[in-house]
């Protein structure tokens, strides 16, 4: 009998249905986009600063890309928030 070897195997099963993710898993993903979109636009505008020295407007670029990962979370801790609330009621 040929033994398979474990990159092999690894291989098979990347393609295995089972892990894959649920529609669960996906929606809560599709949930938190917003936040996952705000938080690479900031990543991104600190990457740029690091390349040159900031000026006026890059400053304001990053409170702005700072100001909105925030707003974001804060939507999205109210929205949780609700929902556990109203599903209580």
């Amino acid at each position: 009998m040929n033994q398979i070897t474990v990159t092999v195997l690894d291989a098979v099963l990347a393609f295995e249905p089972w892990l894959e993710p649920t529609d669960a898993e996906l929606d809560a993903i599709e949930e938190e986009l917003p936040a996952i979109l705000a938080d690479v636009d900031l990543l991104d505008m600190q990457i740029t600063t690091m390349d040159r020295p900031a000026n006026e407007l890059d400053g304001r670029r990053m409170r702005r890309a700072r100001h909105r990962v925030l707003t974001v979370r804060r939507e999205l801790a109210n929205q949780a928030a609700t929902s556990v609330a109203g599903g209580a009621a």
